[in-house]
């Protein structure tokens, strides 16, 4: 006895944190985190269609840092778009006037979220499978928009390392989010073992899973920059605080 069932289609997160990633997707985006500029009204997001055989729509939506969609302060347009085999668009990320009231002294953090929906198979037993993509999305107030002094001298420099017991806590004194994709304890060494990737909040603290033992006093901790960048900074220690030596390298996600 055959099951004749028909699945329409199952929808998978695929967390976005590299481009490699977002190339498994039929739509994909052009970036790996969205800056929004509390400056303007809106900013774009360019989206394109891989499948070169295959319409596809577009839906687009946002997310708090608790994971739960939201409609204000900030909405995508449109929330829903066919996109034509091969063709490019755009998605808008467009500010609601709640916007103003959002801090202004320091970045707020939301997700954005792209899925794909594939069109609806003609056969019966199918699994279509409809990849989302989720990045991060920073909204930068005005107040603290970089100068090109900050763009040339990296606000993740200021990051600070303090011992506290057996593990490091990452100082944060800016009013930027800092995101941490690697620990090393020498330049060209290998990821420490109990490493996690971490964000560390604007003037906030976070601990480093690995010990203080294991990434030894010359730590080198590696960043996500706005353009997708992985600077490598070299931190140099003196009794229990560790502060930015330099900056040691940069390679794109």
């Amino acid at each position: 006895m055959m099951l004749n069932t028909r699945l329409s289609f199952l929808s998978l997160a695929l967390v976005a944190s590299g481009l490699s990633q977002n190339a498994n997707a039929a739509v994909g985006l052009d970036r790996t985190r969205v800056i929004f500029d509390g400056g303007k009204e809106a900013t774009s997001v360019n989206i394109t269609n891989n499948n070169t055989q295959l319409p596809y729509l577009a839906q687009g939506w946002i997310e708090d840092e608790d994971g739960k969609k939201i409609t204000t302060p900030l909405i995508v347009l449109p929330p829903v778009q066919r996109l034509e085999p091969g063709k490019q668009s755009q998605v808008k990320v467009q500010a609601l006037p709640a916007a103003k009231l959002l801090p202004q002294d320091r970045e707020t953090v939301y997700y954005f979220n792209l899925r794909e929906i594939p069109p609806r198979s003609d056969k019966s037993n199918v699994l279509q499978i409809a990849l989302q993509t989720r990045i991060k999305l920073f909204y930068r107030p005005q107040a603290i928009a970089p100068s090109q002094q900050d763009l040339s001298n990296p606000w993740q420099e200021k990051l600070t390392l303090t011992r506290k017991g057996v593990s490091y806590q990452v100082n944060n004194p800016t009013p930027y989010y800092v995101t941490l994709v690697d620990a090393r304890s020498s330049k060209d060494g290998k990821t420490v073992p109990g490493f996690e990737p971490v964000m560390v909040p604007p003037k906030g603290t976070l601990t480093l899973g690995p010990s203080a033992e294991t990434l030894g006093t010359t730590p080198y901790l590696a960043y996500v920059n706005d353009y997708g960048g992985r600077p490598l900074l070299a931190f140099t220690c003196s009794g229990d605080t560790c502060k930015v030596s330099a900056q040691a390298s940069s390679t794109n996600e």
